[in-house]
């Protein structure tokens, strides 16, 4: 069974999953994403990953080769393969993201002593 760890940014949660194979914590981009969009739609949050995902790719954005795909838990209990970055590709994701809710998250994520691999 791998190591999950979720967390919370403003009630809103971030999940992560430990990775065996590089030794790292990696981290849901969709959870992410809700987070600095403050939504919980997950359709919507979803669709704008897409969009976005789309966009960074056409500007030439290497993050988006950087995301990988580990199996974590969803809120109707079943495990689904999703899209994760590691922690310094949701740094990069953050600093990318188009609106300025992301220092906030930032801050948290980087200097918090809750963040989920204890930075």
């Amino acid at each position: 069974m791998p190591k999950i760890s979720i967390r919370f940014f403003n009630d809103q949660e971030v999940r992560a999953v430990w990775n065996d194979e590089t030794g790292g914590w990696f981290f849901s981009v969709l959870d992410v994403v809700g987070v600095l969009n403050g939504q919980s739609d997950y359709t919507k949050t979803r669709n704008y990953w897409k969009w976005l995902k789309a966009k960074l790719k056409r500007e030439g954005n290497q993050l988006v080769s950087a995301t990988t795909q580990l199996k974590l838990t969803a809120a109707d209990g079943k495990r689904y393969a999703t899209d994760v970055l590691d922690a310094q590709g949701i740094t990069e994701l953050v600093k990318a993201f188009p609106n300025n809710k992301a220092a906030g998250f930032l801050d948290w994520f980087l200097y918090s002593d809750n963040t989920i691999d204890g930075k």
